[in-house]
């Protein structure tokens, strides 16, 4: 393949491998994230397993897991699956944390269980901002974000959809009546069988006609008149999209003008700030 740049052999052995700290460049954010995390006090931001217990199996010190995860959250690797792929085959993940790759579980355990010594350690950041005099006096920009939740767009019922919803059933059941009622008149055109599938059908219509009644009585007990089944917190807001919209939550963050660090943020289920 001559004129072509070549790359090396697989199979060439190296004498004297090159360092992991060759292949991070000095002005790295991973060498910000390391000096940051290690001057942290897990113990006292009330990390789990801060101090190791004296019987048991090892277990990762909070301080890599910390970095992962601070890691995964400027990059927008947010699944802890990836995480892992990430911890395998990032060279710069590979260098924070010394070759060290926690399984997927791990890193979900690790964020589910010190939600509240994450969010000490985000106000730690800010106030290192702070000391560094990072924010600029008074100049920040605010703007808004719909996230989307675990909730399902067709778990999540306002009155809109919910009238939407049982007019379609009763459609439904309108359907499967003038079947039957044909069925009566002239049983040679419909089969016992298709007679008896339509009767299952209309017995599990009225089922969903009675759970919509119950969600009806709950929307009518909510100060907005919303349902999330699956996350209870979760609304239906519009989104920047014509005509569409997200099942989720309005994401509030204030930004420093001249750094573009987050200087505050706020997440709430109103889908209009005012």
């Amino acid at each position: 393949m001559g004129r072509y740049v070549e790359g090396e052999v697989r199979e060439q052995s190296v004498l004297f491998p090159e360092r992991l700290e060759d292949w991070v460049a000095e002005d790295s954010m991973v060498r910000v994230i390391d000096v940051f995390v290690e001057a942290l006090d897990l113990v006292t931001l009330g990390f789990e397993r801060a101090e190791p217990s004296a019987t048991g199996r090892p277990g990762y010190h909070p301080a890599t897991l910390l970095k992962i995860y601070i890691y995964g959250y400027l990059n927008r690797v947010q699944s802890s699956r990836r995480l892992e792929t990430e911890a395998r085959r990032n060279l710069e993940l590979l260098w924070l944390t010394g070759r060290l790759a926690p399984d997927f579980k791990t890193i979900a355990d690790f964020r589910r269980d010190n939600g509240p010594a994450i969010r000490k350690v985000c106000r730690e950041f800010v106030m290192l901002c702070r000391r560094l005099k990072l924010f600029t006096d008074g100049i920040v920009a605010i703007d808004g974000s719909k996230f989307k939740a675990v909730n399902n767009r067709d778990k999540n019922f306002t009155d809109r959809k919910l009238q939407a919803r049982m007019q379609q059933l009763e459609d439904s059941v309108a359907a499967y009546l003038a079947e039957l009622d044909r069925a009566d008149r002239n049983p040679a055109l419909v089969l016992p069988t298709r007679v008896a599938h339509i009767k299952d059908k209309l017995a599990e219509v009225k089922e969903q006609m009675l759970a919509l009644g119950e969600i009806g009585e709950r929307m009518r007990a909510a100060p907005d008149g919303q349902v999330s089944l699956t996350d209870p917190d979760a609304r239906s807001m519009a989104s920047s999209g014509r005509g569409t919209g997200v099942v989720g939550y309005n994401v509030q963050t204030a930004v420093d003008a001249k750094h573009h660090l987050i200087v505050a943020h706020e997440v709430t289920n109103v889908a209009i700030e005012t």
